[in-house]
């Protein structure tokens, strides 16, 4: 399965504002506070849970809303001993920017189901963080802004293109092209840092460039799962790499499981230039050099291509040296490095996305 879909898990923060003028420090002598909080997602009908970090327990902030990558994620964006979203969210509130971060839906101590649910679904649970934001008497309703990481990115688009509070959004790694294209480009950067074949490399980009013209070919659902069966059925027959504890038939329905989760198609279908051409508010878009799931060459460049040809000027796009996916300074960018890395999140990053917002807020 490994070498047939290799589908690595994509992740993305987002957006922010356009340049007006830089605002006066605050004469409050801040004192942090972090408070647990819930929201809730009406039209699902799910609770969320989450922390909403302030710089002091007086005055009115600007805030930003933190969107996790693809994965279940907690309000952390935890991996191994890392939490990159606690130490974004303590920088921010160090230069007087509120943070509000929660578990996904059906992770941690939040309500709903994970497995169920799509890129559009969590678009709307940032939707609800929003509404809860201009609820609080303490937070900037004119500036509120998302910061997503990887399908974070992705998120960030939709939820500003479809909703009117949004001030700007900050894309770490977001990708702006196709998913099967990003998915395919992913395959191919993983495998040749790898050290794999040319010969491999080629024939397992065809087999997936294959399955994934079978999910946007066929939008019936029973037709897609007859087709897709057969299909994997017939390139799987001598698999070597099927495990010897399994039958044949629970090999391929296995995969086919995996290719036709709701999250998977969904993906596969989608282009983020469909949202990303109706954001007006500015935008920010980073990438690390070394990034090898997202990869910076393909996607930057397309940010600002589709904004601009929308009318938006307001759009800032830079790669950074030497950063993986998860903007760790890195050796070779493979997510075999992430949890070993010492660093949980480039501090370059960080003041680049304080200094930018900063420029931005009205």
């Amino acid at each position: 399965m490994a070498k047939k879909f290799y589908l690595i898990t994509i992740a993305f923060l987002v957006l922010l504002p356009i340049a007006r003028r830089e605002r006066k420090k605050s004469s409050i002598l801040l004192n942090p506070v972090s408070e647990n909080i819930t929201f809730k997602n009406s039209k699902d009908n799910i609770t969320f849970s989450g922390t909403l970090a302030l710089p002091g327990k007086e005055g009115r902030f600007p805030a930003v809303i933190l969107i996790s990558g693809n994965g279940k994620n907690n309000r952390n964006s935890e991996f191994g001993n890392h939490k990159p979203f606690l130490d974004i969210s303590n920088h921010f509130i160090k230069n007087n920017i509120a943070v509000l971060r929660y578990d996904k839906r059906g992770v941690g101590k939040s309500e709903g189901n994970f497995d169920a649910a799509n890129s559009f679904d969590f678009a709307e649970d940032v939707k609800a963080a929003l509404n809860y934001l201009l609820t609080r008497q303490d937070i900037q309703k004119n500036n509120i802004g998302l910061v997503g990481h990887s399908e974070g990115g992705l998120i960030a688009p939709i939820v500003a293109a479809t909703s009117e509070n949004v001030a700007y959004i900050v894309s770490l790694a977001g990708p702006s092209i196709p998913g099967n294209r990003i998915l395919l480009s992913q395959q191919k950067a993983l495998a040749e840092v790898r050290g794999i074949g040319k010969d491999k490399i080629k024939r397992s980009q065809k087999i997936n460039r294959e399955a994934f013209e079978i999910v946007n070919r066929y939008t019936n659902d029973s037709i897609l799962k007859v087709k897709m069966l057969a299909y994997i059925r017939d390139i799987s027959q001598g698999d070597p790499d099927k495990p010897k504890d399994i039958t044949f038939d629970e090999y391929v329905n296995a995969q086919v499981k995996n290719i036709l989760r709701p999250w998977m198609v969904n993906f596969l279908r989608y282009n983020p230039q469909e949202y990303i051409k109706q954001v007006t508010c500015p935008v920010l878009a980073l990438n690390g050099s070394k990034d090898l799931q997202v990869l910076a060459k393909e996607n930057l460049p397309r940010w600002k291509a589709i904004l601009e040809k929308s009318g938006n000027k307001n759009v800032t796009i830079k790669e950074i040296s030497n950063l993986n996916h998860q903007f760790q300074t890195c050796k070779t960018g493979l997510p075999e490095e992430y949890e070993k890395l010492n660093e949980s999140f480039s501090p370059i990053v960080m003041e680049e996305m304080v200094k930018w917002i900063k420029k931005h807020l009205k």
